[in-house]
């Protein structure tokens, strides 16, 4: 029988042809509690592998040449990768609790939230060489860049601070409150915006000083926080407790467009060609599919926790592709 184990211990070519998937288009979702990655036919909607990591899959980056999809596994202090047309494994390396990471826009650097352990890890983007550690507050969680890579920004979910890198430098430029339990982080239009899951929604941040320049209100445990491609749609995740959903707003105005009601704790999402929005259910062991236009959803049964996913359709697209820009 092929354990979890054994599979993580056999030759590429024994867990998985090379070639299979291709051409298939594929979603990555990653099962926090299960110690899984579900591998989801787009079109047929069905699961059609679960992929095994160690323990806790939270998190993922694409390589800028696109040739592999780096996940995350915080409990499993390791870092596994997959190729991101095929869904194949293309083996992992051990890694200090990587919860959450981001390639910088310029491709220099690697940069890696280590939640439990409190600190940001900087790894040399080719290499994987650890450059530098930085304590940075305690349960550092999400992070983004400033588009010219001078910066990156991180939440501290337990200190309540957003915490600012010089990258040029490899120092602290500055840390700030701002508000209960911050998650989500996202640059926009020249601010930083910071979900708060104590307070109902997010702030928006001058990069430059650190000042709080605006509130918005969004519901309750507002988690995470997205851009779709065309910059048309900005949503908010938001996981309770209390009333759970999908808020979409004006990414100018901050303009609430529209609310979609879904239980379960959403949590991370990607949006594939048809428009129709994939939102991970953290609590409710399944993937919804929203349709944003009838608020219609249909779901997909996938593993415990499904936190982060990844839709190789975003392949397609020009230009950078992030978790935070889908």
């Amino acid at each position: 029988m092929l354990t979890r184990r054994t599979a993580l211990s056999l030759p590429i070519s024994l867990v998985a042809p090379p070639a299979w998937g291709a051409g298939i288009p594929l979603a990555f979702v990653l099962n926090s509690a299960e110690g899984s990655v579900s591998i989801i036919n787009v079109l047929t909607r069905q699961v059609i592998r679960a992929a095994p990591t160690y323990r806790e899959p939270s998190h993922w980056a694409l390589t800028q040449d696109r040739s592999r999809l780096l996940i995350c596994d915080a409990g499993g202090n390791a870092l596994f990768f997959f190729d991101p047309v095929t869904g194949a494994p293309l083996g992992h390396r051990r890694m200090a609790d990587p919860y959450q990471l981001g390639f910088t826009p310029d491709n220099r650097y690697l940069v890696v939230n280590a939640l439990r352990l409190n600190f940001v890890d900087i790894y040399d983007a080719r290499s994987l060489v650890l450059v530098k550690r930085l304590s940075t507050g305690r349960w550092p969680s999400h992070l983004d860049f400033s588009p010219d890579s001078r910066w990156s920004f991180h939440s501290m979910q337990n200190s309540n601070t957003l915490v600012s890198l010089d990258l040029t430098t490899l120092t602290k430029r500055w840390s700030i409150l701002v508000g209960d339990t911050p998650a989500g982080v996202l640059w926009l239009n020249g601010k930083v915006l910071v979900c708060l899951m104590g307070e109902r929604g997010f702030v928006e941040v001058d990069p430059l000083s650190g000042a709080i320049t605006r509130q918005v209100v969004t519901g309750d445990g507002a988690h995470n926080i997205f851009i779709d491609t065309r910059r048309n749609v900005l949503y908010v995740s938001n996981r309770g407790p209390g009333q759970t959903g999908l808020t979409a707003l004006d990414p100018k105005t901050f303009e609430i467009l529209r609310t979609y009601p879904i239980p379960g704790g959403p949590d991370d999402i990607s949006i594939d060609p048809d428009g129709q929005i994939w939102i991970c259910l953290r609590f409710a062991e399944s993937v919804a599919v929203l349709n944003p236009d009838t608020g219609a959803y249909s779901t997909i049964p996938v593993g415990r926790s499904p936190h982060g996913i990844f839709l190789n359709t975003l392949l397609r697209q020009k230009g950078l592709i992030t978790a935070e820009r889908i």
